[in-house]
């Protein structure tokens, strides 16, 4: 079951005041947490996630609260998804580029991302000016990724 915004929020709270104290909060610690005015607020939120399952309380026990089988799943959930996403690569945007020189250098550093690329220390990216290259495809305002190399062989373009 999905949670609102603020259901996922008490959750967060409570599941972080765990890990860092150990043993679950109070109502009161809730509410003043989370800056709600009421303890019944705090309750309504509470039954709602014990009964989607992301939490579990004692009956008329204190400090009883403890994160349910929903959360953990989630938890679990999450981390897989994370496993399998692809590691992003940011390039550096170096500059522009027309005609095949070098237009201005950037001082700023901006960065390109890519999922699924292959790490390559030598990569950097520079923004196409002009329609020298329209030849090979390349039109204003593209970014080309440049390798740096000693070497160049016949047909590339540098």
């Amino acid at each position: 079951m999905a949670l609102t915004r603020r259901q996922r929020q008490v959750l967060d709270y409570v599941a972080g005041f765990i890990q860092k104290q150990g043993y679950s909060p109070s109502f009161d610690e809730i509410a003043g947490g989370m800056n709600l005015a009421s303890l019944a607020t705090v309750h309504k939120h509470l039954t709602t996630l014990c009964t989607k399952g992301y939490l579990k309380r004692g009956i008329n026990q204190s400090r009883s609260i403890d994160l349910g089988p929903q959360y953990t799943a989630d938890q679990r959930r999450q981390r897989q998804e994370r496993a399998l996403k692809p590691p992003t690569l940011e390039i550096p945007l170096e500059g522009r580029i027309a005609a095949g020189r070098l237009l201005e250098a950037e001082a700023n550093r901006e960065t390109l991302s890519f999922a699924d690329f292959q790490g390559n220390p030598n990569l950097f990216a520079l923004e196409v000016h002009g329609e020298s290259m329209i030849d090979d495809h390349i039109l204003g305002g593209d970014y080309v990724l440049v390798e740096r190399t000693d070497e160049v062989r016949d047909g590339e373009i540098v």
